[in-house]
C-alpha cells in the first residue's frame, strides 16, 4: 500500500473561531462543502453530538454522491480531524485535517487528505483523483472563505 497526502491552502480575512464554527459542524458543510451540490435529492444524517468529536455524518445520493460517512475525531481551536470512509463508488478510508493558524485577524486554512492506496488505486490517483480532489477543495475553500468573510 502507498501513502498519499493531498492538501490546499487558503487565507480567510475571518479569525479562526469563525471558521473553526464552519468546519466543527457538519450542518455547516452545506454552506460550503464542494460535495453538496452534486445532488440535489442528497439524503443526510446527522447522529452524535451536534459538534466536535463524536458527530457523525451520513450521506448516500446518486452516482456523483456517492455513499459515505465522516466522524469528527478531533478538534482544537486549531484543527479539526475527521475519519472519512467512503462506501460508493468505491470503498476507502481517509483521513481530513483542517488546519486553522492564525494570521493576525486572519486564518491559513490548510485542508489535507491522507490515506493509503493499493498499487492500482496510486496509479489512478496519480492520473485521476488528486487533480480531482485538488479542485474540490479548491472550490470548497473557496466557498469557506466566502461565507466566513460574510458579515
Amino acid at each position: 500500500m502507498a501513502r498519499f497526502s493531498l492538501s490546499r491552502t487558503t487565507r480567510v480575512e475571518a479569525g479562526p473561531v469563525r471558521v473553526h464554527a464552519l468546519v466543527d459542524d457538519f450542518r455547516e458543510w452545506q454552506k460550503w462543502s464542494p460535495w453538496e451540490d452534486v445532488d440535489p435529492a442528497l439524503h443526510r444524517e446527522y447522529t452524535g453530538p451536534d459538534h466536535g468529536v463524536g458527530a457523525t455524518y451520513r450521506w448516500s445520493g446518486n452516482k456523483k454522491a456517492g455513499e459515505g460517512r465522516m466522524t469528527i475525531t478531533g478538534s482544537t481551536p486549531t484543527s479539526v480531524v475527521v475519519d472519512l470512509e467512503f462506501l460508493k463508488p468505491f470503498r476507502a478510508t481517509n483521513v481530513t485535517t483542517f488546519d486553522l493558524a492564525p494570521v493576525g485577524d486572519a486564518t491559513e486554512v490548510t485542508w489535507t487528505m491522507t490515506g493509503e492506496r493499493n498499487a492500482a488505486m496510486s496509479l489512478l490517483g496519480r492520473l485521476f483523483f488528486d487533480t480531482a480532489f485538488g479542485r474540490d477543495f479548491e472550490k470548497g475553500l473557496a466557498s469557506l472563505k466566502a461565507e466566513a468573510e460574510r458579515p
